[in-house]
C-alpha cells in the first residue's frame, strides 16, 4: 500500500516529536516534515519541497492564530488536505480554519483518531469529525443570533414607541377608525403614521409591518 506523506505543523516542540514518533509507527503513514516555524514554512513551501498528502496544522503558532493563514498559503501551495489540531475549542477559529481549505479539526487530547483521519484525508473522503462538526452547528447558531439580534435592534432604532404601540394595535386586527378611536387621534393621523412606518421599514403593508414586528418579539 502506497503510504501517506504527513506534514505537522506544531509549536510544542516536545509535543511535535511525540506525535512524529506515534504517527510513523502506524501503517501505511510516514511524517515526511515538521516544523514549529511558520517563517520556515513558508521558505519550504517557496522551495517546491515535495508535496505531502495531508497536512496537520496547529491552529494556534507561537500565540497566534497564525496556522489559519498558513493552512489556507500550504493547501494553495501542494494541494495537500489540511487537518487543524489544537488544543483549545474556539468556535470562531474552527470556522474561520474551514473557510481557509481545511477538511477537518482534531482535538489534540483526542490523537488516536489521526491516523484514520489522515488515512481518510488522503482518500478524498473530506471526512469531518463529530467535534468539528458540533463546534461548526454551534458557531452557525450563534452567528443566526447575532443576526436575528442586529435585525431587532435596527427596526427597534427606526420606529418609536408610538408607532410601535400602532404597529401592536393592528396586528390585533383592530381597524383604523378603532385605532383612532383608542388613540384619541384622527383618522389622518393614524393613515400618516402607518405610511411613515412603512416608508422606514420597506413593507408593503400594515399587517406585514405588524407581522415583522411580532416576529422580532418587539411586542
Amino acid at each position: 500500500m502506497e503510504r501517506v506523506a504527513v506534514w505537522i505543523i506544531e509549536d510544542d516542540k516536545d509535543w511535535l516529536r511525540g506525535l512524529a514518533a506515534y504517527l510513523n509507527g502506524q501503517d501505511g503513514l510516514t511524517v515526511t516534515y515538521t516544523s514549529d516555524d511558520p517563517a520556515v514554512v513558508r521558505q519550504t513551501l517557496a522551495a517546491g519541497a515535495d508535496a505531502p498528502d495531508v497536512v496537520l496544522m496547529d491552529i494556534m503558532l507561537h500565540g497566534a492564530p497564525e496556522g489559519i493563514a498558513l493552512a489556507e498559503e500550504t493547501a494553495a501551495a501542494t494541494g495537500a488536505r489540511i487537518i487543524m489540531l489544537t488544543s483549545m475549542e474556539e468556535k470562531e477559529l474552527i470556522l474561520r480554519s474551514f473557510q481557509a481549505g481545511a477538511i477537518d479539526y482534531q482535538i489534540k487530547s483526542a490523537f488516536e483518531s489521526l491516523p484514520d483521519a489522515i488515512r481518510a484525508a488522503a482518500k478524498r473522503e473530506s471526512p469531518i469529525s463529530a467535534a468539528a462538526a458540533e463546534r461548526m452547528r454551534e458557531e452557525f447558531r450563534r452567528l443566526k443570533r447575532l443576526e436575528r439580534e442586529f435585525e431587532v435592534k435596527k427596526m427597534q432604532d427606526l420606529i418609536t414607541p408610538s408607532e410601535l404601540e400602532l404597529l401592536k394595535l393592528i396586528d390585533q386586527g383592530h381597524t383604523q377608525t378603532e385605532i383612532a378611536s383608542r388613540l384619541v387621534v384622527s383618522i389622518r393621523t393614524v393613515k400618516n403614521h402607518v405610511n411613515h412606518i412603512l416608508k422606514k421599514l420597506g413593507a408593503k403593508g400594515s399587517k406585514e409591518a405588524a407581522q415583522e414586528a411580532k416576529e422580532k418579539g418587539l411586542f
